[in-house]
């Protein structure tokens, strides 16, 4: 009797995909929460919180960004070495 050909069931959602997710779903979610930075209070160095929050979070989601890429690539290359043993 022959083996059954493997069965590409799609996407797979890993804890590792879910935290890829909020990484790169925080920086929308906080840049369209206007209420939350609409303010002047407090400021840094002269500047409205409302510039500097903005401002924090071009730096915050470059590195959010960054850390998504990186757990993307080991994510990506855990899955061709299990795919890979799993042929031999």
């Amino acid at each position: 009797m022959s083996q059954a050909p493997e069965v590409n069931r799609g996407p797979v959602v890993t804890p590792m995909r879910v935290v890829i997710a909020l990484c790169l779903i925080a920086p929308f979610v906080a840049m369209l929460w206007v209420g939350s930075y609409a303010k002047t209070d407090p400021a840094f160095i002269g500047i409205p919180f409302f510039y500097w929050y903005q401002m924090a979070w071009v730096l915050i989601s470059t590195a959010l960004t960054a850390i998504a890429y990186k757990l993307w690539q080991r994510d990506q290359r855990a899955r061709s070495t299990r795919q890979g043993g799993a042929a031999e």
